[in-house]
C-alpha cells in the first residue's frame, strides 16, 4: 500500500518550485514531482512531503543486546521499529527489501500506525525503550519526533540505530529526546563511504562528535568486510579517533559481514579477522571492544572490568547473564562499569 503523504519537517523553499531537505547531509534539492535521494521524501508543488510519516514496514520486540547496545539497560526488551527508505545506498545492506525499494522507485509499503499506538504496544509488551532501527530512522524523522516525545511522557526511552549521515538540523531537534544511540562507522576512509554507500565519511565522524556532545549514551558499529575496510591500518585510525574523539569507553563492536545484496563477491569475513581487529581495538585504548555475527562463543561478547579483568557480563547470542556487576560495580575491584541502566542487572550480588 502507498504512503499516504504529510508535509515533511526541516527544509526550506528555494527559487521556482524547488525545495532543500534539511534532513540529512545530503541536504538534497529536490525539483517539483521528485524524491530526494531517500526516495520517501517528494516535492509536491512546492511543498516537501514525507511518505513515511505513518507507514510502519517493521516492528518487532527484540533484546536491546540486538541493537547492539551493551551497556545500555542490559536485559531489557525494546520495541523496534522502521519504514521503507534510506538515504544511503550500501552495496551490503542486509535490509535492502526495507531500505532499498523506494530509492528504486518501488511502492512504500507499511501498516499506518500513530505514535501513541507504539507507545501503547511498548508498553502492553513490557519493553524498557523504543528502537527506531531497520532502515535509517533519520528519513522517517517526523514519527520518530512524535513517537519519542510521546514515550518520554511515559517513562520509556528512545534508541536509535542509525548510519550517523544526518544534518545538524535533525541531530539538534533530537537533542532530549533521545537516550541511547548505536551508530554505524563503517569504515575510516572516503572512497569506502563514496563507492560503497553513496555517501561522505566526515559529516558520520563529525556527527559521532556531536552525539558525545548531546549527552546520549553511544556505541559504535563497524561491519568488518573483507577487502574493503578491514587494513589494519585503517582499523588503527578508527580505534584511535573511537578512543581520543569519543572517549576510551566508547564501545566498539566489530561484526561478521555475510554476502548480502549486490556485495556478493567476497566471503564472510574469517574470525582471524575479527580477532585482529579486537586486539587492535584494545591496543588503541578502548576498554569495550566486542564481536558480533560469531558462530561459536567467544570472549568478544563479554565484558570484563578494564581494571581487574574479571568477566563481568557473560553473553550468549542475545542473551546476558551478570556475573560479576554489583550495583553497576566491579564486584571483584569496585570499579564502575560506564553505561546507563547497570546497576538494575539482577545477578551477582543481587540475591
Amino acid at each position: 500500500m502507498e504512503s499516504s503523504q504529510h508535509e515533511a519537517l526541516l527544509w526550506k523553499p528555494l527559487k521556482d518550485g524547488k525545495v532543500q531537505c534539511r534532513l540529512c547531509a545530503h541536504f538534497c534539492v529536490i525539483v517539483p514531482g521528485e524524491r530526494g535521494l531517500c526516495g520517501v521524501r517528494e516535492n509536491r508543488d512546492g511543498r516537501l512531503m514525507t511518505l513515511v510519516r505513518d507507514k510502519v514496514a517493521a516492528l518487532n520486540l527484540d533484546p536491546v543486546e540486538k541493537k547492539p547496545l551493551y551497556h545500555f539497560f542490559p536485559g531489557t526488551k525494546t520495541l523496534s521499529l522502521g519504514t521503507m527508505g534510506c538515504n544511503l545506498s550500501c552495496t551490503f545492506c542486509q535490509n535492502a527489501g526495507l531500505s532499498q525499494s523506494p530509492r528504486q522507485g518501488k511502492a512504500i509499503r507499511g501498516d499506518r500506525i500513530s505514535g501513541a499506538q507504539i507507545v501503547a504496544l511498548a508498553q502492553q509488551a513490557h519493553a524498557a525503550s523504543i528502537s527506531y532501527t531497520y532502515s535509517e530512522p533519520t528519513i522517517f524523522f517526523e514519527l520518530v519526533a512524535e513517537t519519542a516525545r510521546l514515550a518520554l511522557k511515559e517513562g520509556l526511552r528512545n534508541i536509535i540505530v542509525s548510519n550517523g549521515f544526518q544534518s545538524p538540523e535533525c541531530l539538534e531537534a533530537w537533542g532530549e529526546l533521545i537516550h541511547a544511540a548505536n551508530i554505524d562507522l563503517k569504515a575510516f576512509r572516503e572512497r569506502f563511504y563514496h563507492e560503497q554507500c553513496g555517501a561522505r565519511l566526515k559529516p558520520v565522524l563529525e556527527n559521532l562528535k556531536a552525539i558525545r556532545g548531546l549527552g546520549w549514551w553511544l556505541e559504535v558499529t563497524t561491519l568488518v568486510i573483507p577487502g574493503l575496510n578491514d587494513d589494519p591500518a585503517e582499523l588503527r585510525d578508527m580505534a584511535g579517533f573511537i578512543a581520543q574523539e569519543l572517549g576510551p569507553d566508547t564501545p566498539w563492536h566489530l561484526s561478521r559481514f555475510h554476502p548480502d545484496h549486490v556485495l556478493l563477491d567476497r566471503p564472510p569475513t574469517p574470525q582471524a579477522t575479527l580477532e585482529m581487529a579486537w586486539d587492535i581495538g584494545k591496543q588503541a585504548g578502548l576498554r569495550y571492544v566486542y564481536l558480533g555475527n560469531i558462530v561459536s562463543a567467544h570472549d568478544g561478547e563479554n565484558t570484563f572490568c578494564p581494571d581487574c579483568g574479571a568477566v563481568l557480563l557473560k553473553r550468549m547470542g542475545f542473551a546476558v547473564r551478570n556475573v560479576g556487576l554489583r550495583d553497576g560495580d566491579c564486584s571483584h575491584c569496585g570499579k564502575t562499569l560506564p553505561g546507563r541502566g547497570l546497576e538494575k542487572i539482577p545477578g551477582a550480588g543481587q540475591q
